[in-house]
C-alpha cells in the first residue's frame, strides 16, 4: 500500500530545501570574494609597521618560512585540483605579502643579499610547483604537510612572543584579519570544494591564529622598549 503526499505539502518542502542550498552557495561565494578582497591588504599593516620602524624585532623568519610553505601548498593544491578562484584566491595575495615580509626581516636584520636570494629561490620553486612537471602526489603531500607546518610555524611565533614578553613589530590588525579570514574559510572550503583536507587545514590555521590573537591582546600594553628600561634600572 502506497501513501502519497499532497503536492501542496511536498513542493513547499522541496522549495525550502533548494532555497537553503542556494543561500549557502551565495553566502559562500560572497564570503570567498570578501576574503580575497580583504587579503589584498591583510598584511599591508604589517609591512608598513616594519618599514616605519625599520626593524623586524619580534618576528621570526622561520615562522614566516613555514607559513609560506603552508600558503604555497594550498595554492598549488587548489590549482592542481581545479578549485574555483573564490575558494583559494587569497593564498595568492597572502603569498606575495608574506614573501615581502620575509625579505624585510632579512633586510632589517642586515642580511639584504640573503633576502634577495630567498626571493629568487622561492619564485623559482613556485614556478615548478604550479607547472605540469610536478606530480599530483607531490602537491597532495605538500597540502597534507600544511597542518604540521602551520602548527610549528605559529608555535615558533608564540614562543618568540613569550620569550620577548611582547609582540614586537607584529601588527595587531593583520593578526585579527588573518584569524577572521581563516575562520570564514572553514565554511567556504566545505561549501565550494567539499575537500576535507582543505577544511581541516583551515580549522588548524584558525586555532593557531587565534592563539597569536590572544597573545596580542595579552601583551597589548607591553612594548619592545620596556625590557630595556628594566635592564638599565637593574644596572
Amino acid at each position: 500500500m502506497f501513501i502519497s503526499l499532497p503536492f501542496n505539502l511536498v513542493l513547499p518542502t522541496l522549495g525550502a530545501e533548494r532555497g537553503v542550498e542556494c543561500l549557502k552557495i551565495v553566502l559562500s561565494k560572497c564570503l570567498g570574494i570578501g576574503i580575497i578582497l580583504g587579503s589584498v591588504l591583510v598584511k599591508l599593516p604589517q609591512i608598513l609597521k616594519l618599514m616605519g620602524a625599520k626593524s623586524a624585532e619580534g618576528l621570526s623568519f622561520n615562522s614566516i618560512l613555514l607559513e609560506l610553505l603552508a600558503i604555497t601548498g594550498t595554492m598549488a593544491y587548489s590549482i592542481a585540483k581545479g578549485f574555483p578562484f573564490s575558494a583559494w584566491g587569497e593564498a595568492l595575495f597572502l603569498m606575495l605579502q608574506t614573501v615581502a615580509i620575509g625579505y624585510l626581516i632579512q633586510h632589517y636584520g642586515g642580511k639584504t643579499f640573503k633576502g634577495m636570494i630567498f626571493f629568487v629561490i622561492y619564485f623559482a620553486l613556485l614556478a615548478v610547483l604550479i607547472s605540469p612537471l610536478t606530480p599530483m602526489s607531490v602537491v597532495t603531500t605538500m597540502q597534507a604537510s600544511n597542518m604540521p607546518a602551520v602548527i610549528v610555524g605559529r608555535l615558533i611565533q608564540v614562543g618568540t612572543n613569550y620569550r620577548n614578553g611582547h609582540t614586537g613589530q607584529l601588527s595587531a590588525i593583520s593578526v585579527f584579519l588573518l584569524f577572521a579570514g581563516s575562520m570564514a574559510r572553514i565554511f567556504t572550503s566545505i561549501q565550494e570544494t567539499g575537500d576535507s583536507l582543505m577544511a581541516l587545514t583551515y580549522v588548524i590555521s584558525s586555532s593557531c591564529n587565534g592563539l597569536i590573537a590572544v597573545q596580542v591582546l595579552y601583551y597589548w600594553n607591553s612594548s619592545p622598549q620596556a625590557p630595556k628600561k628594566k635592564k638599565k634600572k637593574a644596572e
